[in-house]
């Protein structure tokens, strides 16, 4: 723990972000860190519980309480407490291959299991964790651990995603031969084309990259399996085969005049500005921009988001945020909710940047002029998300972004060509005790195996899918899970 008394002595104190009217002019992160004493104190808050639920219970179920990849959260606090920095970032890799990612993006639901969030006063655990992976880069930390000796097995990653690299990592330390087929010009998955740059610039991908490079993992980058890399070569060439591509197939809007120009996917609009940010060519797609236009976004999850942040940036004329469900309320009962993740209104700093939100709308039609949206026929629901009588109203719209979420894995390609059996939600079926599917020798893990989830979730499956082909292939394993 940190200072006996120190939840009872500091307030908390948690980062701040750079003023709207300057973060806006610019792609790069805009938080503001604490100072090493700030933070310092801050971890000096962290209580002796008895029953820490912030560093998880280890079920395998979402909404349970905790971080997903079980950081020893109050070791770690206690030793940024006592300036024992580099102790504290061998602690938290220990559990988690990529700190510097979630201190960045996951939602922390740590924080919202934490004691002293039942008075709304949780350690910044976020803040905390950020800090120490980002002093690790800095300090010259985070080197290449390779493996002591080599198995002799070649084991294929297919997507360079959170799962796929947490996978590859633990496997090349165990001595493996690892190669992660990946279908984009780079590594990352979502965390590189869907995630804006001003959330997360993307440098520190590139060095884990580097660090798993030095570790004896082999990248192989525009190589779509199931398309341009045939199943049976990957079959044939390794002993055991991850899929760890994401949950891509978007969740559509199929209502009149949905084949209007105009209406696009999230997930074809966001790749693109990072593909800008990074001056990678967009290759041969049709560019989006919102720039000049009456932006809607379809959506008010993080996707959704990240829709009205880039729109924003890109010098849109309005922004309007939609949420079929009702708005939730401002502050959770926490003597129901505690230690689990509250359902309650969330402000992510994209909102606070000039975009308006409307929850319980339901878009029944998109109206367009010349081939083109020109905007959208719209009415309240209620509470069962049935439509109310007499509450239709039309909004502007130029571009309209759909960010409602995701179904399951796209089918066609590498899970029809491998012939996987899927669950009921569409998902690769695969259990969380050994992540095998239903083809000899091939596992699944993260986004294809879940559904759509968190980064740390991600993580969490990587790492534990590494730890069961590791044993399918030695009898044993020591790699953790």
């Amino acid at each position: 723990m940190g200072k006996i008394t120190g939840f009872l002595e500091i307030e908390r104190e948690d980062r701040d972000y750079a003023p709207v009217a300057e973060r806006v002019k610019h792609w790069r992160e805009f938080v503001l860190p604490l100072s090493e004493q700030e933070l310092r104190d801050q971890a000096a808050r962290c209580m002796d519980c008895g029953v820490p639920y912030c560093h998880g219970t280890g079920s395998v179920e979402p909404g349970t309480p905790g971080c997903p990849v079980n950081n020893q959260i109050p070791d770690w606090n206690d030793l940024v407490y006592r300036g024992k920095w580099e102790e504290a970032a061998r602690n938290l890799q220990s559990t988690n291959n990529f700190p510097e990612v979630t201190g960045r993006v996951c939602p922390a639901p740590c924080e919202a299991s934490c004691t002293l969030n039942i008075d709304n006063n949780p350690v910044t655990i976020k803040s905390i964790e950020c800090a120490i992976a980002d002093k690790a880069i800095a300090s010259g930390w985070l080197k290449p651990e390779p493996p002591a000796r080599k198995t002799g097995r070649k084991i294929a990653v297919v997507g360079a995603g959170p799962a796929g690299l947490a996978c590859a990592q633990q496997l090349a330390r165990a001595g493996h031969d690892v190669h992660v087929y990946e279908k984009h010009a780079k590594a990352g998955g979502l965390l590189r084309y869907g995630i804006p740059d001003f959330k997360m610039e993307k440098g520190i991908i590139d060095l884990r990259v580097r660090q798993m490079e030095g570790e004896g993992v082999t990248f192989h980058y525009n190589a779509h399996v199931g398309v341009s890399v045939t199943t049976d070569a990957l079959l044939k060439d390794h002993d055991a085969v991850a899929l760890t591509g994401g949950a891509e197939a978007p969740r559509d809007l199929p209502i009149p005049g949905r084949d209007l120009d105009g209406i696009h996917f999230a997930m074809d609009f966001l790749p693109q500005q990072n593909r800008r940010v990074s001056g990678e060519p967009l290759g041969a797609v049709k560019e989006i921009s919102a720039r000049d236009k009456h932006v809607v976004v379809i959506g008010g999850g993080d996707t959704g988001s990240d829709c009205v942040g880039t729109s924003i940036r890109q010098g849109a004329k309005s922004v309007l945020n939609f949420e079929i469900m009702p708005q939730p309320p401002e502050h959770e009962n926490k003597a129901l909710t505690w230690p689990h993740w509250p359902l309650k209104l969330r402000i992510s700093s994209s909102h606070e940047e000039g975009a308006e939100r409307q929850f319980a709308v339901l878009t029944q039609k998109f109206v367009g002029e010349n081939g083109r949206v020109v905007r959208l026929q719209c009415i309240r629901v209620d509470d069962r998300l049935k439509p109310v009588p007499g509450t239709e109203f039309d909004v502007a719209a130029d571009l309209v972004l759909l960010a409602m979420g995701f179904v399951h894995p796209v089918h066609e390609g590498l899970l029809k060509s491998l012939g996987i059996a899927l669950d009921p939600r569409g998902n690769a079926k695969a259990s969380t005790g050994d992540y095998r599917t239903s083809v000899p020798n091939v596992f699944a893990a993260g986004d294809m195996r879940r559904g759509q989830s968190l980064v740390v979730w991600a993580i969490r499956e990587g790492r534990q899918c590494a730890n069961a082909i590791d044993t399918f292939l030695m009898g044993s394993s020591t790699l953790p899970r």
